[in-house]
């Protein structure tokens, strides 16, 4: 997956010429086309290099989150019945007025 051409290469290429050949002129105005997006498409493989590499010190930088422990053999019955209790203590004989 190696990129073989450049846009110097592309600018550099030389074509053979004879007698029933393609027109020099539009050969090299495709080339130039051709040149144009090359170095486009060089700025945007280094720009996301560059993000790449930054994005990776990041996440080798940032400190790694230790689990969140969750309450385990707690349901929604367990809930609640402490709500309910609470209830009861906070409302007492009010609650069933």
């Amino acid at each position: 997956m190696d990129i073989k051409l450049t846009s110097k290469k592309i600018l550099e290429k030389e074509f053979k010429k004879n007698f029933k050949g393609y027109n020099v002129e539009e050969v090299d105005s495709f080339l130039d086309e051709i040149i144009q997006d090359y170095e486009t498409f060089e700025k945007v493989v280094a720009q996301l290099r560059d993000e790449n590499k930054q994005l990776k010190e990041e996440i080798d930088n940032t400190p790694k989150r230790q689990p969140v422990a969750s309450a385990t053999g707690t349901t929604n019955f367990d809930i609640l019945k402490r709500l309910s209790n609470l209830e009861k203590h906070v409302f007492g004989s009010k609650l069933f007025e």
